[in-house]
């Protein structure tokens, strides 16, 4: 869409056009939700705020008086984070581990595969592992509001002092601090090889580490299991407040799931990580039903974290209730 073929469908828009709205915001929804998702780390909270921020930006387009009508949407969606990040109660001051973020859910490489840069925006960039990753999410939860956005939009995003120190209404001087404390805070609770991270998507060795342990899950083989984990993997099950740390503890919970039923597994990507989603039949069952989702953390060929989701958001990730074929 060119600005002359903006500029005619924001005019229309005003007239009181909501198909022109629809085709105004439609190309930015998806970048958007990543961006409250960012903000919120839950992908449930980011679709209610961005939901919220588009009212809002149709109840107040005559206040939109030209310029990047994209950046108007990102100051009301970011404006529409702060608010519900301030109305909440939840707070964390350590990230030990995922159990101190109850509310973080994974979001599905497919949806953010939506996210391309189209020519007539390069700024509009594709989503790169090390900004949406399970790690990083979870350490943005730890930043007061403001050095959150301010810290998404100067280093995700690309956008510059100025323009993020106009859309939060900070002066340049009190955003670059902003920008310098979230930073500082990020390196104290980010992976150490986190910096190395940079594919768009799980490599072919990882991609091979989920098959092995796929078949080595749907088997119940925990011998095979245990030669793919280091032995000092860490799992954790949001939104429980729990983490288990070690073989002993994976040992037993896969007695538990053997216990349980029969299983079967399918490979996913998350966050730009390797993951997979398993089905479960239980004994007088005659279906596989979806169950949960583990998203993994590799280091040195081997898996070195488990995070152990229930299967609700199944249906964004192309998945069915019910395992077919």
């Amino acid at each position: 869409m060119t600005s002359t073929d903006t500029d005619e469908t924001v005019a229309a828009a005003k007239a009181g056009d909501e198909s022109a709205f629809a085709r105004l915001t439609g190309r930015h929804r998806r970048e958007l939700h990543v961006h409250c998702y960012r903000m919120l780390g839950s992908f449930d909270e980011a679709e209610d705020v961005v939901q919220e921020a588009l009212l809002n930006a149709w109840r107040g387009l005559d206040t939109f008086d030209g310029g990047n009508f994209r950046a108007w949407l990102y100051r009301i969606a970011t404006n529409a984070c702060l608010d519900a990040i301030r109305k909440s109660s939840r707070r964390i001051s350590s990230l030990r581990s995922f159990a101190e973020v109850p509310w973080i859910q994974p979001y599905p490489d497919r949806l953010l595969d939506e996210i391309a840069p189209p020519d007539a925006e390069p700024h509009a960039l594709a989503v790169a592992r090390e900004t949406i990753e399970l790690a990083f999410l979870a350490a943005l939860q730890l930043l007061p509001p403001q050095q959150r956005a301010v810290l998404i939009l100067r280093d995700v995003l690309g956008w510059t002092a100025a323009e993020s120190a106009t859309l939060l209404d900070l002066t340049v001087p009190a955003a670059n601090s902003a920008l310098q404390r979230g930073r500082a805070t990020l390196r104290e609770n980010l992976p150490e090889q986190r910096g190395e991270w940079s594919a768009a998507a799980p490599s072919e060795e990882e991609r091979a580490l989920v098959r092995r342990l796929v078949e080595a899950h749907d088997r119940g083989d925990f011998g095979s299991l245990s030669t793919l984990v280091r032995d000092d993997v860490r799992v954790t099950m949001p939104p429980e407040p729990h983490c288990y740390i070690g073989l002993e503890h994976l040992a037993r919970h896969a007695r538990i799931a053997e216990e349980m039923g029969e299983w079967r597994a399918v490979g996913v990507d998350s966050n730009r990580m390797p993951a997979f989603a398993s089905y479960l039949r239980r004994p007088g069952d005659t279906e596989f039903r979806a169950f949960k989702l583990d998203v993994l953390r590799v280091v040195d060929g081997r898996a070195i974290e488990f995070t152990t989701f229930d299967s609700h958001l199944f249906p964004a990730f192309g998945l069915d209730a019910i395992l077919r074929g």
